[in-house]
């Protein structure tokens, strides 16, 4: 299981390194997105710090969800995903291999450039670790959802748009507890009981989410 998870992971990484456009897509739209709020917010450094942890959490989820509806729609359209199925694989542990190639691809840059990007809100250095902290757990819950919700639409026409409808919903406690730690943070409080129950989320969802997308996968090739 350990041999095919890395193989498949490996695989998607370089697959990735082939459609390098694709791939960027999702940290292009979070840089321009979070440099173009200051400038029509403006530049009082109090709101700035006010409206950061939200819009930083809020902006890593979209840019997630730009490219999760393709985490499976190559290898479904050529067939590679029926190989996978029928040899025998477990395929949990395709779907794990798979959401954890689109963290190491989107989730993971979010994580270094949201602390860079921080400093165009004024946060301290307190704040920008702890951002980078909670978007270090939060970001692999929203591939992992993501996982299964694009295995739940695969092969649907309308299959992207049912994607954001069913894991944007499912992503709002993440959304909640990342922003709550930063934001206490911020207000001189303890992150602690954010950051723990961020970590809870991230330990259920990744015992769980491979086996629903598995199943899922299976529905939708059948």
């Amino acid at each position: 299981m350990r041999s095919l998870f890395v193989a498949l992971f490996m695989r998607d990484l370089r697959l990735a390194m082939r459609r390098r456009l694709d791939a960027l897509l999702p940290i292009a739209f979070f840089v321009i997105a979070v440099a173009l709020f200051p400038l029509g917010i403006g530049p009082e450094p109090q709101t700035l710090r006010t409206i950061a942890p939200g819009l930083m959490w809020v902006c890593a989820l979209l840019a997630t969800m730009l490219s999760v509806s393709q985490l499976y729609a190559g290898d479904f359209a050529d067939g590679t995903l029926d190989q996978l199925l029928l040899s025998g694989h477990s395929a949990a542990v395709i779907a794990a291999a798979r959401a954890a190639a689109h963290w190491a691809l989107t989730g993971l840059p979010l994580v270094i450039a949201a602390p860079l990007f921080g400093l165009l809100f004024d946060l301290g250095p307190k704040t920008l670790s702890t951002l980078a902290a909670t978007l270090l757990l939060g970001t692999p819950i929203l591939s992992l959802l993501g996982s299964v919700g694009a295995a739940l639409t695969l092969g649907l026409r309308s299959g992207s748009v049912l994607v954001i409808l069913i894991v944007l919903p499912l992503s709002i406690p993440t959304l909640i507890f990342g922003t709550g730690a930063v934001a206490a943070v911020d207000a001189g409080q303890s992150p602690s009981a954010h950051c723990s129950l961020l970590g809870a989320l991230l330990i259920v969802t990744a015992l769980a989410a491979p086996f629903a997308a598995a199943a899922a996968l299976r529905i939708s090739v059948e």
